[in-house]
């Protein structure tokens, strides 16, 4: 169901990737699941974690806000459920906090599995004692309003990167990957792949195949080297 109209709407139904496929996709490093969509849908490392050993995978709840204030983010609070990720766009304002310790302690109440902010928080003394993840591009003490517009499970850019409701999160230190529900089977897939693909390569550099003989074959095809 959709209330409102664009700029100030909110949609309270959405369709969530498959959880067994979020809990593969979560045990893979995150440059490894790039490596699987073609290097792709990466947001930009702008973003990042509030304290270092934060990491979260889960379906997006996406929420726009007015810089400068976060009413639509409190009232995702009410459509998030357990495991979900907020996923907020406020066109680029790092100066005033859209969350903070209280919002942190009703996110880790409802269960949500954590937030990426584009933009910027507070309290990480908080998110760390609660052990709530958080990913954003400042920590500031200012705080903001709570007037609106915004739009709540719709289309959203964070980091660079198109996150649709219920798309998959999976945020480390080493970056935030969006996986597109709809391909997240395939992808599941292909970072098996890429997986192997990796770890035979340890085996060959431990054995003494220290150089790919294909970067001297590419050279070749360039005229590089003969």
């Amino acid at each position: 169901m959709i209330h409102g109209k664009i700029g100030f709407r909110i949609r309270t139904d959405i369709e969530r990737a498959d959880t067994k496929l979020i809990e593969t996709l979560a045990k893979y490093p995150t440059p490894n699941i790039a490596d699987a969509m073609g290097r792709f849908r990466v947001m930009d490392p702008g973003l990042k974690p509030v304290n270092p050993s934060d990491v979260c995978a889960g379906p997006a709840v996406t929420v726009m806000v007015r810089p400068g204030d976060n009413l639509m983010l409190h009232k995702a609070l009410e459509l998030v459920k357990p495991g979900d990720i907020l996923v907020v766009n406020t066109f680029g304002n790092t100066n005033t906090a859209v969350w903070g310790g209280l919002m942190t302690r009703a996110g880790k109440a409802v269960g949500a599995a954590g937030i990426i902010v584009d933009g910027a928080v507070r309290d990480a003394d908080d998110m760390a004692e609660l052990g709530f993840p958080c990913f954003s591009r400042s920590v500031v003490g200012s705080a903001c309003d709570k007037d609106g517009p915004g739009e709540i499970n719709f289309p959203v850019s964070c980091g660079g990167v198109v996150v649709n409701p219920g798309d998959i999160i999976v945020a480390s230190k080493e970056g935030i990957v969006v996986i597109p529900k709809e391909d997240a089977a395939y992808v599941a897939e292909q970072v098996e792949l890429v997986w192997q693909k990796e770890a035979k390569r340890v085996e060959e550099i431990a054995a003494g195949e220290t150089f790919m003989p294909e970067i001297n074959e590419t050279l070749r095809k360039k005229n590089i080297i003969r």
